[in-house]
């Protein structure tokens, strides 16, 4: 292997401002004061918080310090599965910092918002394109909240049916979050188990479909990577008794271009704009999870909805039916610029990307099946799923390796998900790390695997190289310091 990307350096530590601070510090300068006190003012606010004193340079050499812990998918690859952790070109954000577009106020009224609105409404026709489901809404604020959304437009259909359903049926390869979607809107979740191929079987989910169930949510690709297959015959058969079908969107960075959605007898998709549309992506967001749905549910979709009516943008609440607001004003806008911006740049191209990103993965698979254990051996799509089995011998678990790795420079994969498989290391490459980086992180897990053979003590410490050393992850779950 060349000279890896893991090194060690000087690593410098960094105290609390409070600890930084000296009485008399400042890293500006105030004009002077030329309005009275005054003595309400003074009764009101009291002394104030106590900030920490602190000059310009403190200030600066503080967030500098603390940017180098921090690992970004800036810095290296993010090989996160069922994340999505693409690279964001740095043009989307560059639109979304447009003046005209990051000063508008979400109360200007719509003739002074006519651009912002032309954005929105043409954002909602390119996904309806690339989904191949005509209605959409972008309110939700991330996939999570489209998810709850897509589930109240469920309630509402039955509900205008005149029909009370109570259940979902939820496969084990779903996202954890879809449970939880059901729940807040009244249903119990029905589990259903994947076939020893990775997939759903048409016959368990007919044994499970009844008048009394509100449908089914689906992840596809699910989150094993693998395509369901059998999606249309399924839908066929939830749709025969009145059911539903939601489609989990999280990765649709695997299909874009090359699925419609609709006919695969899906009635409700969400997406995450921040991962399949490359906008920023992690800490907590700001995201986006717009929901696209087929006609017979468009009535129910959130209010307002950005309609182009007579040369002019609007946001009409004339929806009678619909299932009200979800999100203050209309969702994350900056985010849905970012998305905007890519979906222009890319074209026809969003295709490719989704072609590569599973050539990506299919790559990293069979570099890697002889020294992983592969408990589905088929092609996978956008991300491939191993476990430690082979490495159980020499007493060496999933956590290990991926510890080991960010001694190698590479972030770690996701690890122990999905459920359904044992110690499960599960790696998504996206389409743009090139085949360079994807035999760097393919050389240092062969590396790592050696180790465990060679010394396994070795990887039981990892990391070595970091600032902080392994943690007590149990202690820090059951007894997390919460100290500010």
């Amino acid at each position: 292997m060349k000279e890896g990307v893991g090194t060690t350096g000087l690593i410098l530590n960094e105290p609390f401002l409070w600890e930084k601070g000296k009485k008399g510090r400042m890293g500006f300068s105030l004009p002077n004061n030329d309005v009275p006190s005054s003595p309400l003012v003074a009764e009101l606010l009291g002394e104030g918080p106590d900030f920490p004193d602190l000059s310009e340079v403190d200030v600066v050499r503080h967030y500098t310090r603390l940017s180098t812990w921090n690992f970004g998918v800036d810095s290296g690859m993010y090989p996160l599965g069922s994340c999505t952790m693409k690279y964001n070109p740095k043009t989307n954000e560059r639109q979304a910092s447009l003046p005209g577009l990051a000063q508008a106020h979400p109360l200007l009224p719509t003739e002074l918002a006519q651009g912002a609105l032309k954005i929105m409404f043409d954002l909602q026709e390119h996904l309806a394109e690339i989904t191949g489901l005509p209605a959409v809404s972008l309110q939700p604020a991330a996939g999570a909240q489209g998810e709850l959304t897509g589930m109240l437009l469920f309630y509402a259909f039955h509900m205008m049916n005149k029909e009370r359903r109570t259940k979902i049926l939820i496969p084990d390869t779903a996202h954890g979050t879809n449970p939880a979607s059901a729940a807040l809107c009244g249903f119990r979740s029905v589990p259903v188990a994947s076939n020893a191929q990775g997939v759903l079987a048409p016959d368990d989910v007919e044994a499970l479909m009844d008048e009394d169930t509100a449908g089914i949510m689906v992840t596809n690709p699910n989150t094993l990577g693998l395509f369901e297959e059998h999606i249309k015959q399924i839908s066929e058969i939830v749709h025969t008794k009145g059911g539903l079908v939601y489609a989990d969107g999280a990765n649709m960075n695997a299909v874009m271009g090359m699925v419609n959605m609709a006919d695969l007898g899906v009635d409700v998709l969400h997406l995450n704009l921040h991962k399949t549309f490359s906008t920023p992506h992690g800490g907590g967001g700001p995201g986006s999870g717009p929901v696209c749905v087929t006609k017979k549910l468009e009535p129910f979709l959130p209010v307002p909805r950005v309609m182009h009516v007579k040369n002019r943008y609007e946001l009409s609440y004339d929806f009678p039916e619909s299932i009200g607001k979800v999100h203050a004003f209309y969702g994350n806008f900056g985010i849905q610029i970012r998305a905007y911006s890519y979906i222009l740049s890319m074209g026809d191209q969003l295709k490719t990307a989704s072609q590569l990103a599973v050539l990506n993965a299919n790559y990293l698979k069979e570099s890697l099946r002889d020294i992983f254990h592969l408990p589905y051996d088929k092609p996978c799509m956008h991300e491939c799923v191993f476990t430690d089995k082979h490495q159980q011998a020499f007493k060496v678990s999933t956590l290990d390796i991926a510890k080991r790795l960010i001694d190698y420079g590479f972030h770690p994969p996701t690890i122990y998900f999905p459920l359904v498989v044992q110690g499960a290391l599960m790696m998504e490459p996206t389409e743009t790390e090139s085949k360079e980086n994807l035999d760097d992180f393919i050389e240092a897990l062969r590396q790592i695997v050696q180790e465990a053979k060679d010394n396994p003590e070795l990887l039981l410490q990892a990391p070595i190289k970091t600032k902080v050393r392994r943690l007590d992850e149990t202690m820090a779950a059951r007894k997390p310091c919460l100290a500010g």
